[in-house]
């Protein structure tokens, strides 16, 4: 018998549990979050006789005459103030970390209740965040330390919701309070728990699987494998190549692939009746690079062929897809171009490491089957589990809990679809949730890319022409690989106003883990390569890197690389006038290297591909229900959303509720990506509003309208890539920026200055904080990220992968512009993706000038961040 004290109350337990595990599964207390268990990311952080703790390495033996804390345990006060603080401060994005960050904070203040920002970084220095860059949590933990210290009063929250007001987000309080329900918080009555058998090798024939022993273990209720899914048993969202399982005689494409489920009563049962499953292998060499895998004679990773579009192909040479973006005449524009500089570039695989690992609760509906999930659009999962299970759609319905990040990571299935084929069978609840490592092992990553490119200008610097060869390792499957390849394409002639481009791309399949969407979604690739060249031809001009840029920067009228004019709203040479001067005196002192870069993302997905934003509006109980399947994964989509509906009412914030994306309710707003949902949801919320705010402008309140529903859709066509016509329309909007960041003398980044065109900021609060947050991204992937693979198997865990940290980040000081047509959302554009661009070119510009060494791979090299090795 083991006796804890939790926030003032005697527990036991039978059994030697984790503290972590007792404070969810027997407790319920659901704020401590289950993001590692490896002791790496502090979202299980709790307070032990005023020390903060990792309670997922604490077992409850060694815990006996402790006093054990809680956000449960706080005082009403502290809730209020730490409530309003973060919300206040914008420190809530997907909020997955938040709790932990509040209780670090809490036992900080309770030591020294007037902290120095540096104090704050201390306390929060072990405590991972992946959206924020953490400056917005430090400003929420300095407020509760002012409101505590100085007994303030709440101020009250009156948020009237108009357009570019600093709002806060709509789910800051619960999310803050660890009150908000993300997927693993739920649980049912009679829940299973199911956990995949995976490959232990990239490639190996599958000779066996010996369920006897593990069937007979305690617990265990079943174990399926390929031959009990009894709809299609491959999945994907545009090429159906991926196997839900792996079948006796087949050939594993990576070592994520599941080979089995089991179903267990206890998570525990599940997990040591999957060690019990007896598989024989026969391995294989696998295909562990884009070259390896385009030899003539190489192994078909795809050989036995899938369905894509419709239509069953067989890829040859393992290349899954070829992309070209070609305008004029770049072989004679770069001939007479007086300066050219060309290069390689070694572009790294990232994990996006969001803090939620992947979970899904899939319960028997009648005879269909119901999944509550935490994914980036639950269209795609409706579709495809509909799919695998053979069953028609009315017999499916997703419902999207809170989602703890997803930067593209969560887009493709991954724990869905296996937790709704065990509900199906066995005709109870089941969760089926990783562990942070299969997590690495098994979504898809950042495209690793090997990127060729040359560039060429004239005596003054304006742009002539480029070529440029990507090639790209999609991994295993297909994933999002094609349209990622395709942004790699379209965006490598980056913001600029010239005409002769010849750029060409392939993606081949190989063993390694997938690789899929990631923010940037392959400009954070391309970006890195040619903004290094632009720098380089600003040496060889005589000029310096703001000044080529300012002078090719493309201009209203103008016409980009890919052909598109540039509308009224573009504001590319406004982002550089906004760090000119910053750049000029940073330049000038020569104890700072200053790093340059700047970059253009569409929003939207564009190049021909149907793209449609929804959302529908609802009287209920006298408040508005706005209701649309735009996936909230810590971007504020949803207060967005409340913002456009007050504006155009009229209505205040309170009059609103934004319900999550359901399947049987909200309507089909495609997927959380491309930087879209402001734009394509916000018009459609904008349109349906309309509808309510003519009926409410006759004179009728919300009262008399109850039970009317309003219906808002918005659709922009756009040309496909390649398309005959001399200036294509490939995206409804682009969205400019330029990134300075600064180094000492050490070769540390202290500041970095950032200047985003967006439009209309729709919450200058929410967009500042995605500027702050994309920049930590962009400095981990240009200076601590790495994804180390050997035989196509992953080598790294959370805690190795180089995610910047609180005390690790400099000051971001955030310029955001614009001056764009209000007819679309307000004029607002999609700035999710872009922020983190700009951040390794900026950053290898920077050392180039410290060091003299140009560097064409990343993360970059011989760093204050990464030491050359003795």
């Amino acid at each position: 018998m083991f006796i804890v004290n939790i926030n003032g109350k005697d527990y036991q337990s039978e059994t030697d549990l984790s503290l972590m595990d007792f404070l969810r599964d027997e407790l319920q207390i659901t704020s401590v979050k289950n993001g590692c268990k490896e002791g790496a990311c502090g979202t299980c952080t709790v307070i032990i006789d005023g020390k903060t703790v990792r309670a997922c390495v604490q077992k409850l033996s060694k815990l006996a005459g402790k006093k054990i804390q809680t956000i449960e345990g706080f005082t009403e006060r502290e809730r209020q103030v730490f409530g309003y603080a973060f919300a206040a401060s914008g420190a809530v994005q997907c909020g997955f970390c938040i709790p932990g960050m509040v209780i670090s904070g809490k036992s900080l203040l309770d030591r020294n209740p007037d902290p120095t920002r540096e104090d704050v970084k201390g306390s929060i220095r072990t405590n991972i965040c992946r959206c924020t860059g953490y400056s917005k949590i430090e400003d929420g933990i300095l407020l509760a330390a002012k409101m505590l210290r100085e007994n303030l009063e709440i101020p009250e929250m009156v948020q009237t919701g108009k357009v570019g007001e600093k709002t806060c987000r709509v789910d800051a309080l619960p999310k803050t309070l660890g009150t908000a329900m993300y997927a693993d918080d739920f649980s049912f009555p009679g829940m299973l728990y199911g956990k995949n058998v995976f490959s232990k090798f990239a490639r190996a024939k599958i000779l066996a699987i010996d369920l006897s022993k593990a069937l007979i273990m305690p617990g265990v209720v079943a174990i399926y494998t390929a031959k009990d899914i009894p709809g299609q048993r491959y999945i994907g969202h545009l090429a159906q190549d991926w196997p839900g399982m792996i079948d006796v005689g087949e050939q594993t494409k990576c070592c994520g692939d599941t080979l089995a489920m089991v179903v267990a009563e206890t998570r525990e049962q599940a997990m040591a009746a999957v060690k019990a499953v007896e598989v024989q292998y026969e391995p294989l060499n696998p295909i562990c690079t884009p070259q390896e895998a385009a030899v003539p004679d190489a192994h078909q990773i795809h050989g036995e062929g899938f369905w894509q579009f419709g239509k069953f192909r067989i890829p040859e040479n393992n290349l899954f897809d070829h992309e070209e973006v070609k305008r004029g005449d770049a072989e004679t524009a770069l001939r007479n171009a007086k300066f050219v500089v060309e290069g390689t570039f070694q572009l790294p695989p990232t994990e996006h490491a969001f803090m939620e690992p992947e979970t899904a609760v899939a319960l028997p509906d009648g005879d269909g089957v119901k999944v509550i999930t935490g994914g980036q659009g639950i269209y795609d999962e409706y579709h495809e589990i509909s799919a695998y299970l053979g069953l028609p759609l009315e017999k499916v319905r997703i419902q999207s809990a809170v989602v703890g990040g997803g930067f593209g990571g969560k887009e493709d299935m991954s724990v869905q679809h296996q937790a709704a084929l065990c509900a199906y069978l066995t005709k109870r609840p089941v969760k089926v949730a990783f562990s942070r490592q299969e997590s690495i092992n098994y979504h898809p990553k950042r495209h690793a890319m090997e990127i060729y490119c040359k560039i060429g200008c004239d005596e003054k610097g304006i742009l002539q022409g480029m070529q440029a060869r990507i090639t790209s390792d999609t991994g295993a499957y297909a994933s999002l690989g094609g349209p990622v390849l395709q942004r790699a394409c379209t965006h490598a002639g980056g913001p600029y106003n010239y005409q002769n481009v010849d750029i060409e791309g392939n993606a081949y399949y190989t063993n390694n883990p997938p690789a899929g969407a990631f923010r940037g979604f392959g400009v954070t690739q391309s970006c890195a390569v040619v903004e290094c060249l632009i720098n380089q031809l600003a040496e060889k001009a005589g000029i310096s890197g703001w000044e080529i840029r300012y002078r090719n920067a493309i201009r209203p009228g103008q016409s980009l690389p890919n052909g598109q004019i540039a509308d009224e709203g573009t504001a590319m040479a406004e982002t550089l006038a906004a760090v000119k001067e910053e750049f000029e005196k940073y330049e000038a002192d020569p104890d700072y290297y200053v790093g340059i870069a700047s970059a253009m993302k569409n929003a939207g997905v564009g190049v021909g591909v149907p793209d449609i934003g929804r959302c529908n509006l609802k009287i209920i109980g006298g408040k508005v229900h706005a209701r649309s399947s735009a996936g909230a994964i810590g971007q504020g989509i949803q207060t967005v959303l409340t913002q456009v509906i007050c504006d155009t009412t009229g209505l205040l914030t309170n009059q609103v509720v934004v319900e999550h994306p359901d399947t049987k309710y909200t309507p089909d707003s495609g997927t959380t990506t491309a930087s879209r949902q402001t734009v394509f949801a916000g018009e459609a919320a904008r349109q349906s509003a309309l509808q309510l705010k003519a009926e409410l402008d006759t004179g009728k309140s919300l009262a008399d309208l109850e039970g009317n529903e309003y219906i808002g859709e918005f659709e922009f066509k756009t040309d496909p890539i390649g398309s005959p016509k001399p200036n294509p329309v490939s995206h409804v909007a682009y969205g400019y920026a330029t990134q300075l960041f600064i180094l000492d003398k050490e070769g540390k980044v202290v500041k970095v200055i950032a200047a985003h065109d967006v439009g209309r900021a729709i919450n200058p609060l929410s967009a500042g904080g995605q500027v702050e947050g994309g920049v930590a991204m962009g400095l981990g992937y240009a200076l601590t990220e790495d994804f180390p693979l050997k035989d196509g198997i992953p080598q790294a865990k959370l805690g190795t992968l180089g995610l910047f940290k609180a005390p690790q980040m400099p000051p971001v000081e955030v310029h955001l512009l614009g001056k764009n047509s209000p007819e679309i959302a307000f004029g607002a554009k999609g700035v999710g993706e872009i922020v983190c661009v700009m951040g390794a070119p900026a950053c290898q510009n920077a050392y180039y000038k410290k060091d003299g060494v140009f560097r064409y791979k990343y993360p970059l090299e011989n760093t204050y961040y990464r030491k050359p090795k003795a």
